[in-house]
Formats: structure tokens, sequence, C-alpha cells
């Protein structure tokens, strides 16, 4: 922490001022910081350097007790006594001004406490036990939670899993994250005397990480002044053009805002609701989207109005009087108060014409709603203090979620992210997912998603690795895809296969679009590889000549499939005659054969024809010593009969289950995919896999490898599947395997 802070009065990159802010004393914590060292107050009064923190917080907490403030002051003061910033200042003015930040954003005691003390245990001799001793568990926490990991311990991997360890702090007390907040944009303020690379470094994972947290946790206040820090240090021109556009702007006679807000105050008064109108400008990087957006900017662009009013009801009063009284465009409102965002905001969004074309957006909210849009969770106060009377569930402001949605998600799949880089390249990705989504499942439950998430999401949010088996879903009761993008108010019902070693195709990770996902996808994948690479280096090789693969290896299994080395020529010698009934190796459930003549023979289902009851079947060895079973009319059978290969006799055994490969050929429309896997489930039939070959002509070619409880039941789902409007055939395959 003490590494990013340097001179503020230094020149370099400012927080945008000027008409964006209500001018207010600056407070030279310079000189308050070397009155510190003058040395500490009398125990019985208020140190008078934090007599700044102790106006702003009582602003908040009227009866507010100040002596933790105080003993907290003291020791802060007396343990970084001697150090000094970069810049020559006391190093306590530091930690008094994160501490003024929070004050004037409303945070209570204990926040404050521990944000004196948040460099404590970091650049000096205090311990984490004497923090908790002097202040409680709770204090030691947050100091705990905002305290940086030692280079000389983690080296490269510090600041990553400094990052790490924060987030999981804040998923047991979001506090943690709005010190480590202040913290930075105290930082970033008094960046202007680092070297430019540094600043560079600094900004951008202020930009990437920090900001979407803050965004997040819906601290307003601090992230438009993070990001007006990041744009005047990594895009200095724009800055520059920006701030002169806000400077041109300012000194025009006239102010389309001010007129339209005047004129909205007497609309409220005739209406008799009362009712607070402010204009409210836009910030740097605002006015800079705007710019973007609209090309040439006009005095409506830089800022938008603010209507506060004291109940939910009269936000609505008010909505209501602007579109009676005034021009509305219809489709900028919203309504943020019936559905509010993730990180807890609640307005009314609306937007009112003027008669020469310039468009004024207005906010309506209370401001109880007001002070969670500026200040977020810090506004939400102690997590695991009792709700006050006035702020009970019954005045309809919405409670307090210690731990949101997405803050769960994230510490889901931190724990499954194998090593720091990869947590900290998906940390950036997820947070820059910055919209979230609700869709339900149908025992009325919900998952929250950011937008853009998929089925497959969706089904790793739920199930979490039990989603490997996830065979496709419905959403809003029709059958979609696992790809299938969802919607904020989806129903989404994940259909689950029944195979406990079903695992997931590479193709999900194109589908995936959240952390928690393609990290589970990524390791099952990886333990997949692994398997097979242990299998080879085991000896997965063409067995010699004379010792036959045992049944059940991969080598038998490449034999049974018809692919791998030519077949050893002539019979198989002979055995005594027994029939044995295998089960076929072509999956859990299938048919069972009786091989005549062979006992201790392996049987295998040719993946070319897909034999199924009653087909009339005949086998053939391969290398290994395994039968592999076809159709009597398979183009292989002709072929292996005149290349000599040794025939036996075969037949269906009791078992009449059995896995079969079907081609559907259709026309192409839309849901045609949907309404064939529907097809095929009303049948009460399991899909093991689907391909869809592109459409060539209008015409799409379906093979859907399909395990049939019984097999008798081949016809009526073969009908059923030609039933589907616009396929015109359904046949069993024929595939011509090579090197059979």
């Amino acid at each position: 922490m003490s590494a990013d802070a340097t001179n503020p009065a230094a020149p370099g990159p400012v927080a945008p001022a000027g008409p964006r802010r209500r001018a207010r004393p600056r407070i030279d914590l310079r000189r308050l910081g070397r009155a510190a060292l003058l040395g500490p107050a009398a125990r019985d009064r208020l140190p008078d350097a934090i007599g700044h923190v102790a106006e702003a917080h009582r602003a908040h907490f009227p009866e507010a007790d100040l002596e933790p403030l105080r003993r907290a002051y003291v020791l802060a003061e007396s343990s970084h006594r001697g150090q000094m910033r970069k810049s020559g200042e006391p190093y306590i003015t530091h930690p008094l001004a994160v501490t003024l930040i929070l004050a004037e954003l409303g945070a209570e005691t204990t926040t404050l406490t521990a944000s004196l003390l948040h460099d404590t245990v970091e650049d000096t001799d205090v311990t984490l036990d004497q923090v908790r001793d002097q202040f409680g568990e709770e204090v030691r926490y947050l100091v705990d939670g905002v305290t940086k990991l030692e280079k000389v311990d983690y080296g490269a991997a510090a600041e990553p899993e400094t990052f790490r360890k924060m987030l999981v702090a804040t998923g047991n007390d979001v506090r943690v994250m709005s010190i480590k907040l202040a913290d930075r944009l105290h930082n970033m303020r008094t960046l202007g005397v680092m070297r430019p690379e540094k600043q560079a470094r600094i900004a951008k994972v202020t930009r990437d990480v920090l900001i979407p947290l803050a965004e997040r946790l819906g601290v307003q206040a601090l992230k438009t002044e993070l990001e007006d820090l990041v744009f005047a240090i990594l895009h200095p021109e724009e800055y520059t053009h920006t701030r002169e556009l806000i400077a041109e702007n300012a000194g025009r006679p006239d102010d389309p805002l001010t007129e339209v807000a005047e004129q909205v105050r007497g609309v409220l008064r005739e209406a008799d609701v009362p009712a607070e109108v402010l204009v409210r400008p836009r910030h740097f990087v605002s006015v800079h989207r705007v710019s973007r957006k609209r090309g040439r900017l006009r005095g409506s662009d830089f800022g938008r109005l603010l209507v506060l009013v004291n109940e939910d009801a009269d936000c609505y009063a008010v909505l209501g009087e602007l579109h009676t009284c005034m021009t509305p465009v219809v489709s900028e409102f919203k309504d943020f108060i019936a559905v509010p965002k993730f990180n807890l905001y609640q307005s009314l969004h609306t937007a009112v014409a003027r008669e020469d074309g310039q468009v004024v957006e207005v906010l309506i909210r209370t401001h109880q709603m007001h002070k969670v849009a500026e200040a977020g969770v810090v506004a939400l106060g102690n997590p695991y203090a009792p709700p006050a009377e006035e702020h009970s569930a019954s005045d309809g402001e919405r409670a307090d979620p210690t731990r949101p949605g997405w803050l769960s998600r994230l510490l889901e799949w931190q724990q499954a992210a194998p090593d720091p880089d990869t947590f900290w390249s998906t940390l950036r990705e997820d947070l820059a997912q910055d919209r979230e989504i609700t869709v339900f499942r149908p025992d009325g439950g919900t998952l929250g998603l950011p937008e853009g998430a998929t089925c497959v999401d969706a089904a790793y949010a739920q199930y979490g690795e039990d989603a490997h088996a996830c065979i496709g879903a419905r959403v809003n009761g029709r059958l979609a895809t696992l790809s299938t993008v969802l919607k904020d108010g989806d129903t989404v019902q994940l259909l689950m296969g029944q195979d406990p070693a079903s695992e997931p195709s590479e193709e999900w990770l194109d589908h995936a679009h959240t952390p928690a996902a393609r990290i589970a996808i990524q390791r099952r994948l990886a333990t997949r590889q692994s398997a097979a690479d242990r299998a080879q280096d085991a000896g997965d090789a063409p067995p010699a000549a004379g010792n036959p693969a045992p049944a059940g290896s991969a080598a038998a299994a490449r034999a049974g499939a018809g692919v791998g080395p030519p077949p050893v020529p002539g019979p198989v010698a002979p055995v005594p005659s027994a029939g044995l009934t295998v089960q076929a190796a072509s999956g859990p459930g299938t048919a069972s054969v009786v091989v005549v003549g062979r006992p201790d023979t392996a049987a295998r289902l040719a993946g070319c024809c897909t034999p199924v009851p009653p087909d009339e079947i005949t086998g053939f060895a391969v290398r290994g010593g395994m039968v592999t079973v076809h159709r009597v009319e398979c183009a292989a059978v002709t072929r292996m009969r005149s290349a000599g290969r040794a025939e036996f006799g075969v037949h269906w055994g009791e078992t009449t289950a059995c896995r079969v490969t079907l081609l559907a050929e259709s026309f192409g429309r839309p849901h045609l995919l949907a309404d064939l896997t529907e097809a095929i489930a009303l049948e009460g039939v399991e899909i093991i896999s689907a391909t869809v070959a592109p459409p060539a002509q209008q015409r799409v070619r379906h093979t859907y490898t399909l395990q049939l409880p019984d097999a008798a039941g081949l016809p009526a789902l073969m009908r059923a599947m030609r039933n589907v409007p616009g396929v015109y055939d359904v046949s069993r395959t024929q595939r011509q395997p090579p090197g059979v």
C-alpha cells in the first residue's frame, strides 16, 4: 500500500473538478499529518488530526462512539511515526485520508477503526493479535483481509494471491473490499510522481479488477472517480480533450439541464409532490462514452437530472407527472426499483424531450436509494448487526445480501483455479462481465448468471462437476441445445444422463461463459488426457504375434471397431464346443451375444452397422482373439469373407436392451434439432451422442447413437422420428470403417 503512495501536490492526473462536484473546504492532510507527529493528544479528547473524520462520521451516525477511533488513531500514529511517504509527508496522512473517504460515504465505526489500522500489520511491528486484543475480532479480521502477502514468500504470485485472499475475506465480510477500494482511490489520487510505467501498471490493475469490483459492490462514488483517474493515466489525450469539452460547456450562458430542472420543479410543485431536483453532471469517462456514441455533444449530454423523494410511491408519482406534463422518450424508461440491479442499485430511469430536440435523462429515487446508489455496500453498515427498526424489511428497501450471487460464484471457482496465473486471468475475465441475469429452475429456485451465459453454464452452476453428465436442456418448455444463450427470466430444465462415466466434449469450452464451467470442463478434459497418456505409456501398442491382447484392452477395442493392425490370417485354433453369453463391448446395457464354440472369447458389436435384435448377425475373428459381430447384410461381411477371415456363428442372448446408430435426413428449418430430440425422448430412448452435418442444399443429416431399453421399440422409434416435420428418411447407418 505504501508502495503506491506519492505526492498529492505533484503535477499529473488529477480528479476531475469544476462543475462536477460541490465545492467544500479542502482538507490539508499534509498539515494534519505533521501535526500528528508533535505528540499524542490528551487521552480524554479526540486528536485534532481526526476531527474531520469525526465530523463526517457524526453526519451519518450522530450517536456514534468515537472512543475506538481515538484509540485506533493513537496506535496508527505511534506505529507509523518516522515513516514518510515518497513525497516526504508523514505516512499517517494515508490512513487518515482513506478513513475520511469511508466516513464521507457513511461507513460505520468498526470499518473506520480498521481503516485507520489497515497498514499497521503490513508496514509496522503491530501484530494481528495486538489488534484483536485492543479492538476485537471484527477489526482484526478486516485488517488481516486487506494486508498484502509478502513478495519474499510468494514471488510473482504475491499480487494475484493477495487479491485471492482479499476476495475470500470479502466473502465473509464485504467491509474488507470497502477498505481496499478507498485505499486504492487515495493511492490513485496521489500517483503523480511515480514512474510512468508504474503508473500504467497500477492503473491497469485498477481498471481490470478494482473498478469492476466497485461496480459490483455498488460503490458508485468510488467507481466513477477511479474511472476518471485511470482514464487520465491510460488515455491522456482523450482525457485532455474531454476536459476541454466540459470546460467549454460550462462557459455557455444557457444550460438546458438547468432550464429543464426548473420546469420539473414547477411541475412537481403544482402536483404537490415533495421532491429535490438536482443537476447531476456526468463524470469524465461518461462524457467520453457519450461523445463516442453520439458524436457532437449538446448541452443536455453533459449531465442528467436527479429527483430525490421520500417514499417509493413518490417515485412513481414523479414519473407519472413528468410523462403527463412533458414529452417522454418511452424507449429510455427503465424500472430498477421493481427489478433492482445485482449491485443493489434502485432507481427509475426516464427521459424527456425539449422543443429543440435535446433529450434530458432523469433519474428518480428515494433518499435511501440514493445513499445506496452512491455508497453501495458501504452504506449497509455492519453485516453482523441486527437491523434497526427504521430500516426493517417493512420499509420496502432491499435487504443486505452479504454474499451476492456473483461473489458466491467467484468464491466457488477460485477454489478450483489451479495456479495464480489461471486465477488472475480468469478473475479479470469474470469481472469484465458486468451484467447479471436470473433464470428459474422448474422447482421454483433461481440461478444467477452473467449476461451471455448458456445452458452449459447453468448446468455447472446448478450441479457442479456432476454437470459432466448433462445431455440437454429445456428452455421455457422447449428442448434446446447446451449452447443456447439464456435470457433474463428464462426457465431452464437441465436433462441429465444416467451414465456416471459421461464426460464433456471439447466443444463445451466454446459454449462455457462462466469461469466455474470453464475450469471444471478443462480439469475433466485434462484428467481424461492424462489417463489416456498413462494407458499408452503402460503398453497400449499392437501385441506381438502369438500374444493376443486381453479382452477389454485398448487394442482389442480397436480391433472390435474394425480399425488397427491387419487381422491375423487363418482360423483360430478350435476349442471345445460351448456357448458364451457376453456383454457387448459397445457400452453398458447393450444387447448380449452368444458366440457359438468360443467360451473364452469376447464379442463386440461392430460400429459400422450397429446390429440390434432381431437382426440376423454373424461374427468374425479379429486380432486379439475378439469376435466382431456384424449384420449379415453389412458391406464389411463380404470383404472379410473374401479375405478369408475366420467366421463364427453367433446369436442374440436374452438381454434385449441395445445401442444403435440412426441417420435422420431432413430439410433444414428452425427448431428441427430440438423437435427431433424431443421425439426421441418421448419414446423413452437415451441419446448417447448426436452429430449434425453442415447443411448442404437445404438438406441436413443428423446422426444419433441411441440406447434403447428394448430392441423391439426400434421400429416405433424410427416412425416417430420420420413423423417430425421436415424429416424425409430415417435409416440405420452403414458406415465403411477403414481397415475392415
